[in-house]
Order: structure tokens, then C-alpha cells, then sequence
């Protein structure tokens, strides 16, 4: 006998659909529903450079983690299989309450719904291969629970932080620190950008790139991630 339970017949479908992902809203019983995760690589000038790239010379790029990498309120990270060097990146999260195509950049900022931390984790030795072989990064960036993340604060709590404090302290020692002015594309830019190349829906998550000083995490780690004006998350490794 299989050890998984029987699906639940829903009416409509031919088997029972899948949990919808979504992060809780600071300060009540509500949920933000997650339709899509757009992440945006290397966004912070140091961190562009201690990757090897010159971030003068690059346009902005996106990728995709799947919604239900997203952990709600995470306070643990099981260390995932098939890998040696799992590192920890800290970003802000936008959470969109709208969307569109070809938004102009003086507008988008309207789309926002709140605001968050999230920690983007990354299979960082098989990224590597992927990035040697020209092939997508989706096994070092994708798999199951690789983005732990808090509550979302609405921007009538928080507004639109564009400057403070970004860090990530491990077992105490702070590994990440940088301010959120140094994003090279900020929020609104980059809501514009990615609405000239998807159609942007309510529920579609942004992971905003990471400062300097991204590194390997080991099992029994304590993550400490603090973002000025929105938050902290605590996470272990497990």
C-alpha cells in the first residue's frame, strides 16, 4: 500500500490541485497568495563584482524560483540533497497587488501590495556546473524550500524602502551587509523592466538580488537576516 494519502476528488478535476502557495500578512489572519517568483541577479554593484562580473557592464537579468520554494514564515532550512555548497543570499521581497504589461516606471510602485525578507538559497556548486556547461540554473536555484521568507508588511506600514540597512548575520558573525540604496535597479525599475518582458499578475512575488558577502551555510547554522523599516527572519539550518 502506498504510504501517501488519497487525493481529494475536487469536481472539474481529474486529480486534486495543489495547495496554493502564499506568505502571511503581518498583523492578521489573511494570506498573500503567490502566483509567480521573479528574482534578479546580481543587483548589488559588490555583490556583481565578488561574482566575477563588472556590473557597469550589464543590463538587468531574471530568473525564476517556483512559488512554492517560498517557506512562510520559515524558521527552519532543511539542507537539501545533492549538494556540498549551499550559500545564503538575503533580498527584500516585493509582494505585487497588480500588474500589467509595459508599465511605465513613475507608476509601478502603485502595483505593490507590501513588502518582506526572504533569504534566496542557492545550490552554489550546481549553479556552477550549470553556468560551465550554458545550461539554466534551475537545480541550483529551484528546489524545494530554497526560499525561506517572513511575514509581508503592507506598504501602508512600511511605505517603499529605498535606503537602509540590509544584513545577514551567521551564528552572530554578520556575513552580508550592504544598504538598500545600493541596488543598482531599484523596486520600480525593475517592476517596469519585468513588465516589458512577462505580463505581470496580482500575487507575482519580486526577490530583489542580495548585497556582498554571500557563503556557504552547514547544518545547525542559526541565520539571522535583518532588513531596516520591514523586518528580521531567523532561520536554521537543519
Amino acid at each position: 500500500m502506498s504510504s501517501q494519502s488519497a487525493a481529494v476528488s475536487i469536481p472539474g478535476y481529474v486529480i486534486s490541485p495543489p495547495e496554493q502557495a502564499s506568505l502571511s500578512v503581518a498583523g492578521t489572519e489573511e494570506r498573500f497568495p503567490v502566483h509567480r517568483v521573479y528574482c534578479v541577479g546580481r543587483n548589488y554593484a559588490a555583490h556583481a563584482v565578488e561574482m566575477g562580473h563588472d556590473p557597469d557592464k550589464e543590463p538587468p537579468f531574471f530568473f525564476q524560483k517556483n512559488p512554492d520554494n517560498l517557506v512562510a514564515d520559515a524558521n527552519e532550512f532543511p539542507y537539501p540533497k545533492a549538494s556540498q555548497d549551499v550559500h545564503h543570499e538575503i533580498e527584500l521581497l516585493v509582494a505585487l497587488k497588480s500588474g500589467g504589461e509595459d508599465i511605465d516606471v513613475n507608476d509601478a510602485l502603485e502595483c505593490v501590495f507590501g513588502y518582506g525578507v526572504s533569504l534566496d538559497m542557492t545550490r552554489r556548486d550546481l549553479q556552477g556546473e550549470m553556468k560551465k556547461l550554458g545550461r539554466p540554473w534551475e537545480i541550483g536555484k529551484a528546489f524545494e524550500m530554497s526560499a525561506p521568507a517572513g511575514p509581508v508588511y503592507p506598504v501602508s506600514a512600511v511605505g517603499h524602502p529605498a535606503a537602509g540597512d540590509i544584513w545577514l548575520k551567521v551564528n552572530d558573525d554578520v556575513r552580508q551587509s550592504g544598504d538598500l540604496n545600493q541596488m543598482i535597479w531599484k523596486t520600480a525599475e525593475m517592476i517596469s523592466i519585468l513588465s516589458g518582458l512577462f505580463t505581470l499578475q496580482p500575487g507575482d512575488v519580486i526577490l530583489t538580488g542580495t548585497p556582498a558577502g554571500v557563503g556557504p551555510v552547514q547544518r545547525g547554522d542559526n541565520l539571522h537576516g535583518h532588513i531596516a523599516g520591514v523586518g528580521d527572519l531567523t532561520v536554521r539550518v537543519s
